[in-house]
């Protein structure tokens, strides 16, 4: 495997630039305005649109608080644990550990940018099903998701003596 640190760098990278390249997308060529939805895709009762929310604080809104640093206080958070995740990242013992850590790594500083550089982060994937709606998401989110998703398969599945192995 090459490096894990380079692996999880690279994919961390590309991600962060789709989840920009999204955004900017979003606000700058669709220019959405706020709450509005557009429909892309409808499968009977399921459906994909576009709807433009301001997401103030972290998953599921939590923690939006309306003080005057709360977006740096959450940014700065997000920061220190981007920090641990990168000292993983370096000692990762599989191309799929390192994978999942550039995800959530990715996702978490697209979303810094975004706390910094607006007070909030950009959500526009609107999900929904039989009239009820997921929380609205962006990439980043979605990597942070599966990273960490992936990194709890990879707890669960690989057997431990393949963990010690590779130590």
């Amino acid at each position: 495997m090459t490096h894990p640190l380079r692996t999880g760098l690279v994919f961390a990278a590309l991600l962060l630039l789709a989840d920009q390249a999204s955004k900017w997308w979003i606000l700058e060529v669709v220019e959405l305005p706020l709450r509005q939805h557009i429909p892309l895709l409808a499968l009977g009762p399921v459906g994909l649109d576009l709807t433009m929310v301001w997401n103030r604080g972290v998953t599921f809104g939590l923690f939006s608080g309306e003080g005057a640093w709360n977006h740096v206080i959450l940014a700065g958070i997000a920061l220190v644990v981007a920090g641990f995740l990168l000292r993983w990242l370096s000692r990762a013992e599989t191309r799929l550990v390192a994978l999942a850590l550039g995800a959530v790594i990715g996702g978490a500083i697209g979303n810094v940018i975004d706390r910094l550089r607006f007070g909030a982060v950009v959500d526009f994937v609107d999900v929904h099903g039989w009239g009820w709606h997921w929380y609205v998401f962006n990439v980043a989110d979605a990597a942070i998701v599966c990273g960490v998703v992936a990194l709890v398969g990879d707890a669960l599945i690989r057997p431990e003596s393949k963990r010690k192995e590779a130590s």
